[in-house]
């Protein structure tokens, strides 16, 4: 008999789970799809119920995995996507705000017409955006009937997804979070690691609705019987991460001077350091994890479109998903000039323009399908790029590497591209899935269960484009984030004006 970590992996697109072994090999997987509704332009929107079906899914076609014992239960999640539920019935309240959503626009311009968005930003490392948690929570308070009713009765409880996972793995006995993922909500103060009161008054959210923080690597909980069919009750959960944090856990970097690179529905550059950065490029201020007593610091730029854009310019063009894309783009030697700026949910890190909307520019008659594929992947890159010269800058320090992680990396061409724009190799994981081996890793650890050996990692990518090319390539960027942001802006002043 094995001893194993069952590592869940709630992300986006998927729910994604793993059976690992004490050594850090992996003994069996699982996926099921989730998806996202869109209600209105800018919103963005998941099934609770649907998030945890998912996941039962998944657990439960491993948990009977012949000749294995779990003996420990790592979450990692999808951030700031908030849900509220009845503490009652378990039933969720309204649907879950996933991370991309900018519903609570207003909520954010509200607050930063007030004066508040620096004193935000200084407490809990956060640019004042739609983003994070605070005002997607704010947003159901106000919008979803059933909540202010059920508060009034104590029954309304609040998290993010691993707190809603959490709380249906353990028959509704534990409410709570861990520190990587609190930082994500705007509503924690790096300096205690706690929730603020100041903030959570400054976003109307009550604090007894909101779970309990814990060092990422506490026993969180255990398994109630029924839970989940084929699991045994008693199974300690022993680790929950954001994903972003769980996948620079698997990397093995806990110090500065590594970037790791996530490359999902969008992406996440972060690089860990031994204290708070103050971050003076447009970057968040972190929490990577935390065991025990001590906080590991980190600066980390969000990207909302990121591997989503290859699906995305896919549909449009009539190819199907990213491969279709890809193979289109790989048929043309260059972009032709073309430009694809994804910036289909605002702008986020560097820029962070709420208002920015993509655009395709630099068409001409010469100007093909393939052109406008590889302009899109190349824009995947743009925005990785721009973060990657926004840490440098902050940590007063170049970046010799990248080091690349999630389903896109698959992706040979979209990597050369990097490598390409980003002057640097890039250094792809040999495991895809590394949020959920970074978080078995902390619970293996917690749990007792030895330490797993380094995730391995591929043979660097090298940059093989001419430095004019590039540096053309990248001017061309930067004019067309400049014309977005215009276009924001004039559409805004028309709004205003009440022009039609």
């Amino acid at each position: 008999m094995r001893d194993a970590v069952l590592a869940i992996d709630q992300g986006t697109t998927n729910t994604k789970a793993l059976l690992v072994a004490a050594d850090g090999s992996v003994i069996a997987s699982a996926s099921a799809p989730t998806a996202t509704h869109h209600p209105r332009p800018g919103w963005a929107e998941q099934s609770a119920q649907a998030i945890w079906d998912s996941a039962a899914q998944v657990i439960a076609a491993l948990a009977t995995t012949p000749d294995v014992r779990i003996s420990a239960i790592a979450i990692s999640n999808q951030r700031e996507s908030a849900l509220l539920w009845d503490a009652q019935t378990g039933a969720p309240v309204g649907p879950c705000v996933i991370w991309q959503c900018r519903r609570s626009a207003p909520q954010c311009a509200a607050l930063r017409a007030d004066g508040q968005a620096e004193a935000i930003r200084a407490m809990t490392g956060l640019a004042l955006d739609p983003l994070f948690s605070a005002g997607k929570w704010r947003w159901l308070l106000d919008n979803v009937p059933e909540a202010g009713r059920l508060l009034d009765q104590d029954r309304l409880r609040a998290g993010t997804v691993d707190t809603w996972l959490l709380w249906k793995l353990t028959g509704g006995a534990s409410h709570a979070t861990d520190t990587s993922n609190a930082a994500r909500t705007q509503l924690l103060d790096l300096a205690t690691g706690q929730w603020d009161a100041g903030l959570a008054d400054c976003f109307g959210i009550p604090l007894a609705i909101l779970p309990q923080v814990r060092p990422s690597d506490s026993c969180f909980g255990t398994t109630a019987a029924g839970a989940v069919s084929g699991l045994p009750p008693g199974i300690a959960i022993h680790a929950m991460m954001g994903d972003s944090h769980a996948a620079l856990h698997g990397h093995g970097f806990a110090a500065p001077g590594h970037v790791k690179v996530t490359l999902g529905t969008g992406s996440s550059l972060m690089c860990a350091a031994d204290r708070r950065v103050r971050s003076r490029h447009g970057l968040s201020e972190t929490v990577a994890w935390q065991r025990g007593d001590i906080i590991t610091h980190a600066l980390e730029g969000n990207i909302a479109v990121s591997g989503q854009t290859a699906a995305y310019i896919g549909s449009l063009l009539g190819v199907g998903d990213a491969e279709g894309l890809t193979r289109l783009a790989a048929s043309v030697p260059d972009s032709g000039g073309v430009t694809v700026l994804p910036a289909l949910s605002g702008l986020g890190a560097p820029h962070w323009d709420d208002a920015a909307r993509g655009l395709i520019a630099g068409l001409s008659h010469a100007t093909g399908p393939a052109h406008i594929a590889r302009a899109a992947l190349e824009g995947i890159a743009h925005q990785i790029c721009d973060v990657v010269e926004a840490i440098e800058a902050d940590l007063g320090a170049p970046i010799a590497m990248l080091h690349a992680d999630g389903g896109a990396t698959r992706n040979a061409l979209l990597i050369q591209l990097l490598a390409d724009l980003a002057d640097r190799p890039v250094q792809i994981a040999a495991i895809a899935e590394l949020s959920a081996m970074g978080a078995a890793r902390m619970a293996a650890s917690a749990a007792g269960l030895g330490a797993f050996k380094d995730s391995a990692a591929n043979a660097p990518v090298h940059p093989s484009k001419p430095a004019p090319r590039r540096m053309a390539l990248r001017a061309e960027w930067s004019a067309a984030i400049a014309q977005s942001r215009l276009r924001a802006r004039s559409l805004d002043f028309e709004r205003k004006a009440g022009i039609e």
